[in-house]
């Protein structure tokens, strides 16, 4: 599709507003504080359990990443613990995505993978319940969430879970704040992953 060359009315407000671009900045700054304390967090979190973990884990390898172009808007997030290893991954996504949700995701594949299943079906009533969401995408970077994309994991719903577990050789579940949520706007991101991350600890624990 070809864009007009000429802007808007709108646009070009938008575009000469140089406090917009300033207040976006200054909240991108805050995002990155709060993750840095998600960070803080999630490592004292990591050092309380004993987790099944792929070889060559390193529970204290974090990233931190930001963008502008997450399906065209801004994003930032934190992976801790991150193992990204050829076709082993065992990480936990904390994703900042402007103009949409928080989403804490637990993303597994690769060694181990078979453990985890078995552990959501044995130990579901510990993981139900706790406003997590199994995804049903094909490919572990499908952030949306909804019909089609997500099922949320509630305890009438084990028989289905474990089918759908059944048929995929990977596994991400999350959990979704809107960006309307209080404890989002009183910079209580850190609380609410760090909780995101022990609600799924049934799945990880050995």
């Amino acid at each position: 599709m070809t864009l007009p060359l000429s802007l808007t009315d709108e646009e070009a407000a938008l575009v000469a507003d140089a406090q917009f671009f300033r207040k976006k900045e200054r909240i991108s700054a805050k995002v990155r504080a709060m993750l840095d304390a998600t960070h803080s967090g999630l490592v004292e979190e990591l050092s309380r359990v004993a987790l099944v973990t792929p070889p060559g884990f390193n529970p204290r390898a974090h990233q931190f990443v930001k963008g502008e172009h997450l399906e065209s808007f801004p994003y930032q997030y934190l992976d801790c613990p991150k193992h990204f290893d050829g076709a082993n991954k065992f990480t936990f996504r904390t994703l900042f995505w402007w103009g949409h949700h928080l989403a804490c995701a637990l993303i597994l594949e690769g060694d181990g993978i078979k453990q985890y299943k078995k552990h959501l079906v044995d130990r579901f009533h510990q993981v139900a319940g706790q406003e997590l969401e199994l995804s049903l995408a094909p490919t572990l970077w499908e952030w949306k969430r909804g019909e089609g994309y997500t099922l949320p994991i509630t305890h009438d719903r084990k028989a289905q879970i474990a089918s759908v577990l059944a048929e995929r050789r990977f596994l991400k579940i999350m959990r979704f704040v809107p960006m309307t949520d209080s404890r989002l706007q009183a910079g209580l991101l850190p609380d609410l992953s760090r909780e995101t991350f022990r609600s799924m600890l049934p799945i990880l624990t050995v």
